[in-house]
């Protein structure tokens, strides 16, 4: 086993908690951390992170009157067409229309 000695600057509101999460945390815990957070910053500074699928649920539905959601069922195939050229997966577009259907019943 090796001692790890780290010359980090924290900001001062945010020492102690940073000590905290050290000194509670097992190594394999906080190495899984530090992996998920690498990854995460690589993704977002190269420009290939993707929202998630409730955010493009979401993004699609929030903003939607009831006539507009009533129009995109009664065209659904037309939706479906316009949903696969911007990459949704079939599970996603599926989602996106029982969100629909909720406004239009509601």
């Amino acid at each position: 086993m090796k001692i790890v000695e780290l010359n980090i600057k924290v900001p001062d509101e945010s020492y102690d908690e940073f000590l905290s999460y050290l000194n509670s945390l097992p190594v394999k815990m906080i190495l899984f951390g530090l992996r998920f957070a690498h990854k995460r910053y690589t993704a977002e500074t190269g420009g290939y992170l993707f929202p998630g699928r409730k955010s493009i649920i979401k993004k699609e539905t929030d903003m939607l009157s009831k006539e507009q959601a009533q129009w995109r069922l009664n065209n659904w195939k037309k939706m479906i067409n316009n949903y696969r050229e911007k990459g949704y997966s079939y599970p996603t577009i599926s989602r996106i229309k029982k969100k629909i259907e909720n406004i239009v019943i509601n």
